[in-house]
């Protein structure tokens, strides 16, 4: 692209990129999210700015987000598991329901409007956001986790939504696991994992949905930009270790106040979004 001559754009670019991963690696680290939230909207208003029509630019924005959150996630889980958080049989458990949700998202994704989902998601993060600020009295579905059936359901639901809005549904299973009596801490490292189950097969997917796609940038495979890949990953993961240190040394209330405060703010961008696409037909 002739904007990539001027040097001031392309420093720019890449300083919001790094930007970018610094924020997706300490959120990964400290609230167990892919980042999505923060990836998908700087994805999306680089190839936009960059002269991409929309139709183009989101499903680029999502799957690159989503090959974003597969280091991240890992990195993440690997320094809750240090600690001790990570709850494994949460995990083996939620491998095929994930999986199912994914592909499904995937499917769903070509035929209904994103503000569908969006709109979902504003509905259970609000939900999630109201439970960890006001300390989740009250707010229990259970002591202790569902069988088999409940928790493949609640699984492949995390997965749908995730794979459609291109994030590692680190707020929806952690309102999950917290809704049955899983202490934050817990929840939170689970669900830094569970983004890389959602991540690799939602990755792969919008790479095989955007091959032979024609307009795509430069540098880009099916709907996953390599280059943006590349530029983001470096400064995420040397964030992820911060944020993995700074969750652990937060007491319980002192972290729900802050994850609490974070979806708020993830709500009102998706608000954002929600009303910009009415206004402009796009997002």
């Amino acid at each position: 692209m002739e904007l990539l001559s001027d040097p001031l754009t392309l420093i720019t670019l890449v300083a919001a990129l790094a930007g970018a991963g610094v924020a997706i690696g300490f959120l990964a680290g400290l609230f167990g999210v892919g980042g999505g939230a923060i990836s998908v909207p700087v994805f999306f208003e680089i190839f936009r700015f960059l002269g991409y029509q929309p139709e183009i630019s989101m499903p680029l924005a999502v799957g690159t987000s989503l090959a974003v959150i597969v280091p991240t996630s890992v990195s993440s889980a690997r320094g809750h598991y240090q600690k001790g958080t990570l709850d494994m049989e949460v995990l083996r458990a939620w491998v095929f329901p994930i999986l199912f949700g994914v592909v499904l998202g995937a499917v769903i994704a070509r035929f209904a409007p994103p503000v569908v989902f969006q709109a979902v998601f504003v509905a259970v993060a609000s939900l999630n956001a109201t439970k960890l600020l006001t300390g989740g009295r009250g707010w229990s579905l259970g002591d202790t986790l569902p069988g088999r059936v409940g928790m493949g359901v609640g699984g492949s639901l995390i997965g749908l939504a995730s794979a459609i809005m291109g994030i590692g549904g680190g707020a929806l299973s952690n309102l999950f696991l917290t809704l049955f009596g899983v202490p934050i801490h817990r929840a939170i490292a689970t669900s830094a994992a569970e983004g890389f189950l959602i991540a690799v097969p939602g990755a792969i997917g919008y790479v095989l949905a955007g091959l032979g796609q024609p307009g795509l940038p430069p540098g880009s495979l099916g709907f996953v930009s390599l280059t943006a890949f590349a530029l983001t990953i470096p400064t995420s993961l040397l964030t992820t270790r911060f944020g993995v240190a700074l969750a652990h040394a937060l007491s319980r209330r002192t972290l729900e106040i802050a994850f609490g405060s974070f979806l708020l703010l993830v709500v009102a961008r998706f608000l954002w979004a929600i009303f910009a696409g009415f206004s402009q037909s796009e997002f």
